[in-house]
């Protein structure tokens, strides 16, 4: 028998056939990645009163004073990771006088020091023995600034990082950028080192050098794209003549990438979604350890203010107008630090509200260089007992206004950068097409006390799949980093796994931070 075909019949079908080719392409596979809201790149749309909320890092205690006799008031530069089991720190220590049409340099140039901690919240700087100051090595410093290797180093500029490329062997499991202090050899220097302490130059010559530098330029190994990857200070429009470097434009970032840190290749500038054009001067780009998909950069931007009223009202006016008569920037300029995130290391979403904002007026603050976040975030201990661990971040302070600058610590819910947050009148979420390969659907939310969670998983077309609508989901509220959701008592999605599904969030008054659906 043949079946013939109506020609509707026919262009019903290849229209279906049409629709399911495109949400085939269309579907974002997510996997069992913890996916946050720092980006809108899973979000099709929101309805009601739900927005997206910034949230701001709550000060803690001051973890670091830079007060001994090789460090000073210009120390910072800070790089933070967690080791084994223990905290580490490496920073420049740098110190800097100003006075009336002047600001004095570091004698000695600068100097690479070490810290660390067995909770990320109590640090210290122990006696390394390995460098000589005024004629002693009971200090902490790791590298002095100078020859080494037949190479000029600039250690008050360093970047250093565990290397957790399988590839790379038990001399190189750190690594580090050092700024080039030799005007004819312009760039950044590669290190590596089998503990730390005791540094290598990886070439004789510096492996980037078409850029600015002077700041905390940086790279790392990018698991997630199985690559390294470097951020480093540039001028939009900036060129380089010869042995100079020539900028033109504004303070901002570039990036290359490499499989070995020492050949570095499609060197490119930083590219943002929705952003103005402003100075950027540090970057802190690295994955985020909970989701390492996601590039998380804290950039410092840097603006100038007029002399009017409010600057003059600002702490330390007598200070602010010394500094300006070296340099009339040196009084007026005044920085923070943004948040920005990329799934590319390329294009950024850059949130334009101040993530760590200068704050409450008080001495050491509201100045250039406040503000300045190390290198990365860690995950410490919360002072609740009982409470899940939080985000520590470390941002400077006193920075040139004394004799010493310090180190604050700041706390952070895990994957607290931004939430999904509606009031009490409620708001919805719904995300683009995705294709997830877990069991069971976790999420890291707040809520009142008569605040709610509700999810649907709908059909590309916005249909509910049966048994997972948002009437079949039972109720989730509280306040914690992982929940699981079910309908009706179940909290298995496994037979939708591989399948396009978009999920719809319901909330009131309630904020959402991450979503996972995680292995059963």
């Amino acid at each position: 028998m043949i079946l013939r075909m109506t020609r509707r019949q026919f262009t019903t079908l290849a229209a279906l056939g049409a629709a399911s080719a495109q949400t085939r392409e269309t579907t974002i596979d997510i996997a069992d990645r913890r996916e946050l809201f720092v980006d809108r790149h899973l979000v099709e749309r929101t309805t009601g009163g739900t927005a997206f909320r910034l949230h701001a890092p709550q000060p803690r205690e001051i973890s670091l004073v830079h007060d001994a006799p090789w460090e000073g008031p210009g120390s910072g530069y800070h790089s933070i990771f967690e080791d084994a089991g223990r905290y580490r720190m490496f920073y420049k220590a740098y110190h800097m006088d100003v006075s009336t049409g002047k600001l004095r340099a570091d004698a000695h140039g600068g100097h690479c020091c070490y810290a660390e901690s067995e909770d990320g919240i109590h640090w210290r700087k122990p006696e390394l023995g390995l460098v000589e100051f005024r004629g002693s090595k009971a200090n902490n410093i790791v590298l002095a600034s100078g020859p080494q290797g037949g190479l000029n180093l600039d250690a008050a500029h360093p970047a250093v990082f565990l290397d957790t490329n399988p590839a790379a062997g038990p001399e190189a499991r750190y690594k580090a950028f050092i700024r080039s202090a030799d005007r004819k050899a312009h760039g950044l220097i590669a290190l590596r080192s089998a503990d730390g302490f005791r540094w290598t130059p990886m070439r004789g010559a510096p492996v980037v050098t078409d850029g600015a530098f002077d700041s905390q330029n940086l790279g790392f190994w990018d698991g997630a794209r199985g690559q390294y990857r470097a951020y480093w200070r540039s001028f939009t429009a900036g060129v380089t003549t010869g042995e100079t470097w020539k900028p033109d434009g504004l303070r901002a970032i570039r990036t290359a990438v490499s499989d070995d840190f020492v050949t570095w290749r499609e060197a490119r500038d930083l590219r943002y979604v929705d952003s103005p054009a402003e100075q950027l001067y540090t970057n802190q780009v690295k994955p985020y350890a909970r989701a390492p998909h996601l590039l998380i950069g804290f950039p410092t931007r840097y603006t100038e203010r007029p002399w009017s009223p409010s600057l003059r009202a600002l702490p330390e006016e007598e200070h602010r107008r010394q500094r300006s008569t070296a340099s009339m920037r040196y009084g007026t300029a005044i920085t923070e630090a943004l948040l920005m995130a990329s799934r590319d290391g390329v294009l950024f979403h850059r949130w334009n509200e101040g993530f760590l904002r200068p704050g409450v007026e008080r001495a050491g603050t509201w100045n250039y260089g406040h503000q300045y976040i190390g290198w990365h975030l860690v995950e410490t201990r919360s002072a609740l007992a009982g409470a899940p661990n939080e985000l520590s971040l470390y941002a400077s302070e006193s920075y040139w206004t004394g004799n010493s600058s310090e180190l604050r610590r700041y706390t952070l819910r895990l994957d607290g950068f931004v939430s999904a947050s509606a009031g009490a009148g409620g708001g919805e979420l719904i995300t683009r097409p995705v294709r997830f390969s877990g069991g069971r659907l976790r999420l890291n939310f707040a809520t009142s006390a008569v605040g709610l969670v509700q999810v649907e998983l709908q059909r590309p077309d916005g249909s509910p799949v049966p048994g997972f609508a948002a009437a079949d989901c039972d109720e989730v509220y509280g306040d914690t980093v992982d929940r699981a959701v079910s309908w009706r008592g179940s909290e298995d999605v496994s037979k939708l796994a591989g399948e396009p599904v978009r999920v719809r969030f319901v909330l009131r008054d309630a904020d959402l931070y991450a979503f996972r659906f995680a292995k059963l």
